[in-house]
């Protein structure tokens, strides 16, 4: 391993570890390792083992494709697959979103990859797409795109400013934990969308509404009437395959009685 390949990686342990606002030494505790070993590592003065770069992006909490990129950084393969979602092998995979889609109706589900692209979803999902214009749909959905974009669900929401505050604010997060520059050029994109900033400014909470347990939900406009619903995020526990590890499942509940009705009316089910 030469100088340059030491320094690389030594260059992207100083990057995570910047992210992560840890000092060498509460990462070096973290990492079961030394200071000395660690300020060498980063200048490019040493080369971690493989056992050491793994652990160091465990206390880092490095996603894993970011830790394969280590690896390799570090002059060693990587250290988890990368599968596409139609191998057979992840057949229960497949298996496990299809029934949680499934099981999720009449409320809307959808399946994002970690750039926010739709994967799939159920056919609940068909009130919150109605009227996008095929634009936005190709090549392939963008949940931001979808909900910040004039043309899209943007038009049809009765909270805008709050949904685009709360929605932005997340991806800002996320590019901030990762530092990944498409992230950072999708953040830059939807933020740069027209707003209607004095319709958006003057928004309000309706005070009929009163408190509720969600901060902010989603008031959607269709032509059954304003819908209301709130979002929960589920993950794969203990993924070993970065493309398992990249998948995430939104589903949407219905925060009144009228909104749950409207989606079971839709799907036709006994109200």
């Amino acid at each position: 391993m030469d100088v340059k390949q030491q320094s690389r990686i030594g260059t992207l342990l100083r990057e995570w570890r910047g992210r992560r606002r840890l000092s060498q030494l509460e990462l070096a505790l973290q990492a079961d390792t030394s200071t000395r070993h660690l300020s060498c590592v980063e200048t490019g003065r040493a080369r971690p083992s493989r056992t050491m770069v793994l652990r160091l992006c465990a206390a880092l909490d490095v996603p894993l494709r970011e830790r394969n990129t280590l690896l390799v950084a570090a002059g060693y393969a990587p250290a988890y697959r990368e599968s596409s979602l139609d191998d057979e092998g992840m057949a229960s995979v497949r298996s496990a979103l299809d029934m949680m889609l499934t099981s999720h109706e009449p409320y809307p589900a959808v399946v994002v990859d970690r750039y926010w692209n739709v994967l799939t979803g159920n056919r609940a999902m068909a009130v919150l797409m109605d009227g996008i214009p095929p634009h936005l749909l190709e090549p392939r959905p963008n949940v931001y795109r979808l909900s910040l974009h004039p043309e899209g669900l943007a038009s049809r929401l009765a909270n805008l400013g709050e949904v685009r505050a709360l929605l932005l604010e997340r991806l800002l997060r996320q590019v901030r934990a990762t530092g990944d520059p498409a992230l950072l050029a999708l953040y830059e994109e939807v933020n740069g969308y027209p707003t209607g900033a004095d319709e958006v400014s003057a928004e309000s909470a309706d005070p009929a509404q009163g408190p509720g347990p969600i901060q902010v939900p989603l008031r959607v406009r269709t032509p059954f009437g304003e819908l209301s619903l709130f979002g929960t995020m589920a993950t794969f526990g203990a993924p070993a395959d970065v493309t398992l590890s990249e998948l995430a499942i939104e589903l949407f509940y219905p925060l009144d009685e009228f909104t749950a009705l409207a989606l079971r009316t839709l799907a036709g089910q006994p109200g």
